[in-house]
């Protein structure tokens, strides 16, 4: 049901049956390493070019999620996916392996959670017994498409970001009573924010507003203290983005307490020189959310969190004409309900 301007809370309090991350060979050597169901050596994947790895990741990490399921593709109501190729290829391809019926997404960074909340949503409304929610997303293939070839050798400003190779994927069902279930409480679905930043190499600068605006508007519309979570996990504003945001809670005095935010954009890689200011990429804040962060749900780490995914809506097409980028962040709270919080 709505709740305040722009946020759903969800009655039935659907459960996150099952979620997969997969990734590439530099997400092996990352902190998070071991929170990946299945870590590639190959960036190819085995595959003849980079759009085609993307999808086969994509195919794999909707596999690892159904499989953990304990279901089979058939039994998936909706297939709800989205990513940051031209005309979501990746996506829609992967959707002809599954023959689930198929609702495409384009949020760009912001997809993961904008297809969880979506997903949630089928599913509170009775519209959906399982219901797939994925995004994917491949360095060399967004290098390609956004920036540069990468045998083009250009050199990059700090600003700039790494593209995160990784699938995630989480299948959302009714709550049945499971032991110590994870369920989604609620979304806040973002407003596009354009400061009129055109950098496509400091896209943190240009989508921290997006995510001060639906953080606010979240606890604006659910009536909630500012300390209700115990961790608000923005992606992927990386270092630039992140701090940004921190000075726009210190300015408007939005009280949420250091230690209970982050940013998937740089617990990725940690600190790694070869990522700039942090990690970006639909599959960045997939990766964080569905692996290091539901692992700490499950095992009582965490009781309660806020995943808000942030998004750059530019084209390749948009910067060679001079506009300036839209963002947007979608939030969506996860909670563990049952046992004890640490």
């Amino acid at each position: 049901m709505l709740q305040g301007h722009q946020s759903w809370v969800f009655p039935s309090r659907p459960a996150i049956l099952s979620t997969a991350v997969i990734g590439g060979p530099f997400e092996a050597h990352g902190p998070l390493a071991d929170d990946f169901d299945l870590l590639h050596g190959d960036l190819r994947l085995g595959q003849k070019s980079w759009e085609q790895s993307e999808k086969m990741l994509l195919d794999e990490t909707c596999a690892k999620a159904i499989e953990k399921a304990g279901l089979t593709k058939d039994d998936m109501t909706f297939f709800l996916s989205g990513d940051l190729m031209n005309q979501i290829i990746s996506s829609s391809f992967a959707a002809r392996t599954l023959a689930v019926p198929y609702l495409g997404l384009f949020g760009a960074c912001s997809t993961s959670m904008e297809g969880l909340a979506l997903a949630a949503l089928l599913v509170d409304k009775q519209c959906a017994k399982y219901a797939l929610a994925a995004t994917v997303s491949h360095n060399a293939a967004a290098e390609k498409q956004y920036r540069y070839p990468t045998e083009y050798g250009a050199q990059k400003p700090p600003t700039a970001q790494w593209t995160v190779t990784a699938g995630g994927a989480a299948i959302v069902t009714a709550s049945d009573n499971q032991q110590d279930p994870l369920v989604v409480t609620s979304a806040t679905i973002g407003r596009v924010v354009d400061m009129g930043l055109k950098d496509p190499f400091n896209m943190g600068a240009a989508m921290a507003p997006a995510a001060f605006d639906t953080i606010v508007s979240h606890f604006r519309d659910l009536e909630i203290p500012y300390d209700y979570y115990d961790l608000i996990l923005t992606g992927d504003l990386a270092q630039i983005g992140h701090d940004i945001l921190i000075d726009l809670f210190d300015q408007h005095r939005i009280e949420i307490p250091a230690d209970r935010y982050s940013d998937a954009g740089l617990m990725i890689y940690g600190k790694h020189p070869d990522t700039w200011a942090g990690a970006s990429g639909a599959g960045c804040s997939a990766a964080v959310a569905y692996g290091h962060i539901v692992r700490r749900l499950r095992s009582g780490d965490l009781q309660r969190v806020l995943i808000v995914a942030t998004g750059a809506l530019l084209s390749p097409t948009s910067y060679q004409q001079q506009e300036s980028i839209p963002c947007i962040a979608h939030a969506v709270s996860i909670e563990r309900t049952g046992g004890t919080k640490r």
